[in-house]
């Protein structure tokens, strides 16, 4: 039995040795070895049967968003707000595991298995309340009396909810599988087993006696493996030792022994190393594409949060637009009350006034709450913790950065832009790697289209030896006295050899499934260029719309400016009006409500400026290079610039 285990280790090293080459290969990708750091022949032996450890997700906030409080206040810059969203944002600490997910994916297809697949799903951080549609201008001017628009999007989903995108172009129906692929790990079975036969016998001359008794022990060892060619290579050790109570045996006990080797080739369906590789070579991409979505997630996630703060930071513009209008219909209201009590003007002009006051109070009191309900979705998505943390919860976000309109517009040619774009959008180069990887798994379909003829070859040498019968028949010149060894000297002698040699045919009459699967992946792939062709015209259609978007966000900003400074001209010469009695209180209200419009839209079209560029750096794909992020900065979840200085406290 000793030398039947030393045997069977053999063919566990033989199987070490079989695997040893994807190993080394596998030693260039980032397939994650399932191995303990300490080497030893026990762990090496162990590990295939241990999960890997997996670190757990922390939920804790950056120190850095700590660091830029003071007194209740988030002190907080682009830079910083990005840098808080790289180290706690949830959308792209859940895509830092779709590349680890994909090294699995490798590393099964390395031994052999079925891709699981990946989730091409990004999420971008919710519109916010300044976004499309958003209540940042108010309509002051309808009616005699002003009525500001009054904010009933507080518990808009719409708005505080993210938006989810899909990079896939392949569709979500699976590719067929294809010929079956060969099991890479190599497989070691052992079977150790005793059996006590006792069974009446109707014929004595048989056996010599009535009442049978046998005593089995097998203790048998096998190994398969498959290699790239599409070979299977199975390895039997079979040994037996029999004893019965039969007289007509030569040997009695006797053991058997047998080694032998199978070898099935296929020669049509399933032949060939780049066929038998191709999920290797598909989880290699889907590695890249892995990669490539992980940017996606980051650069939606940067544009998401440096809109957030644009409109955080034109909220709070709009607030103080609002508290302009407030000071100033509250100094006509004391004009107005001041010429009442004169004499010099009728009490109706109080009351007009003093709706103004209210009207003007109304508005900014929306304003405020707008500006913090925006608060409340820029801290989410720069948290891990969302509003969970009290101290995070009560801070009011002061922006430091003021929102900055260039003197001069450097627009570049649009077909340098959409050749940029092209160059730089990762959902563009993914799609093109999916297309390529359905494309890997429609050359498994068809090769499934061919009949199945192997080619299948068996060498096995036997050995038997034992002790002579005395109440058998002697037979002269007996070579099979011994023990085990003497059985394992005839087998490795190859004292009795057998040889086989033959092929092996499946022919599917009709073959009806195979035709239907190559055809249906064939459209599939149709599908999936036609889809990556579509996104090549979006991502054109978004560059030339982005710029068209920033000329008109210029051309509208600019427009405002003018439209603020004849207002403020406008309002200037209509209190001075009135205050001759040339003018009614009624127009020089309706004036100031024109002011507050014009400021209002100024700032939003300064705020929709800054948006557009945005957008445009975005659909080029260089939104990370302008904001100076490192995408392994992104992938560590850790940014190595300190927070931006806090303001001097006033003394």
């Amino acid at each position: 039995m000793k030398s039947f285990i030393h045997t069977a280790l053999l063919l566990v090293f033989a199987a070490g040795f079989a695997s040893a080459q994807n190993a080394r290969e596998a030693v260039k990708d980032r397939t994650p070895q399932i191995r303990p750091s300490d080497g030893s022949l026990l762990s090496r032996l162990v590990s295939p049967y241990k999960p890997k450890n997996v670190l757990l997700v922390n939920f804790q906030n950056s120190q850095r968003i700590f660091d830029l409080m003071r007194a209740g206040q988030l002190y907080l810059s682009l830079d910083d707000a990005i840098a808080l969203a790289l180290e706690n944002n949830l959308d792209i600490e859940l895509e830092r595991f779709l590349p680890k997910t994909a090294d699995t994916d490798l590393l099964r297809a390395r031994g052999g298995g079925l891709l699981r697949g990946l989730s091409l799903l990004v999420n971008e951080p919710a519109p916010g309340i300044g976004g499309p549609n958003g209540p940042l201008l108010t309509n002051l001017t309808s009616g005699s009396t002003p009525t500001p628009l009054v904010n009933t999007n507080f518990s808009d989903i719409a708005l505080i909810s993210e938006q989810q995108n899909t990079l896939s172009v392949t569709g979500p129906i699976p590719m067929s599988n294809g010929p079956l692929i060969p099991q890479y790990d190599p497989i070691v079975s052992a079977l150790v087993n005793r059996q006590h036969l006792s069974t009446p016998e109707f014929n004595a001359i048989l056996t010599g006696t009535n009442w049978l008794v046998q005593n089995q022990i097998n203790a048998n060892a096998g190994m398969t493996v498959g290699l790239s060619p599409g070979t299977q290579v199975s390895v039997t050790f079979d040994n037996t030792r029999y004893s019965t109570n039969a007289n007509r045996y030569t040997y009695n006990p006797f053991i058997n022994s047998s080694i032998g080797v199978t070898i099935t080739q296929p020669l049509m369906q399933g032949f060939g190393v780049n066929l038998n590789k191709r999920y290797i070579r598909i989880a290699r991409n889907s590695q890249k594409v892995a990669d490539l979505v992980f940017r996606q997630q980051v650069m939606d996630t940067v544009s998401g949060i440096a809109r957030l703060y644009t409109d955080l930071v034109s909220l709070n513009e709009d607030v103080k637009v609002k508290q302009e209008a407030l000071r100033l219909a509250e100094r006509l209201y004391e004009d107005n009350k001041n010429q009442v009590q004169q004499g010099t003007q009728a009490p109706i002009e109080v009351t007009r006034a003093n709706a103004s006051v209210a009207a003007a109070r109304q508005a900014l009191i929306t304003a405020e709450g707008l500006v913090r309900q925006q608060e409340l979705i820029v801290k989410t998505a720069i948290t891990r913790g969302g509003l969970a943390n009290s101290q995070v919860l009560g801070a009011h976000i002061v922006p430091t950065n003021p929102l900055t309109v260039p003197g001069q517009e450097g627009f570049q040619p649009l077909p340098a832009l959409v050749s940029e774009a092209l160059r730089n959008r990762p959902d563009l180069a993914g799609a093109g790697l999916q297309v390529e990887n359905s494309e890997i798994s429609l050359s498994g379909s068809l090769n499934a289209l061919k009949p199945q003829l192997d080619l299948v070859g068996t060498v096995q040498n036997g050995g038997l030896a034992g002790d002579l019968n005395p109440l058998a028949p002697t037979v002269p010149g007996s070579l099979s006295l011994g023990g085990y060894g003497s059985t394992l000297g005839q087998v490795f002698r190859r004292d009795f050899p057998s040889y086989g040699v033959g092929l092996q045919l499946t022919l599917p009459l009709r073959n009806r499934v195979a035709q239907a699967d190559a055809v249906r992946d064939e459209l599939q792939v149709r599908q999936a260029q036609v889809r990556r062709q579509q996104l090549q015209d979006q991502v054109r259609l978004e560059v030339a719309d982005a710029q068209e978007s920033l000329r008109q966000a210029r051309a509208a900003y600019e427009a405002s400016v003018e439209a603020r400074r004849l207002q403020e001209e406008s309002v200037s010469v209509e209190l001075q009006t009135f205050a001759v009695g040339l003018a009614t209180n009624l127009t020089v209200i309706q004036f100031q409500d024109y002011l507050a419009q014009a400021r209002s839209t100024e700032v939003a079209s300064k705020g929709a400026y800054i948006k557009a560029k945005i957008a445009l750096q975005r659909a080029t794909g260089t939104i990370l290079d302008e904001n100076h992020v490192a995408i392994d900065e992104a992938y560590r979840g850790s940014v190595p610039r300190p927070p931006d200085a806090l303001p001097q406290a006033s003394k």
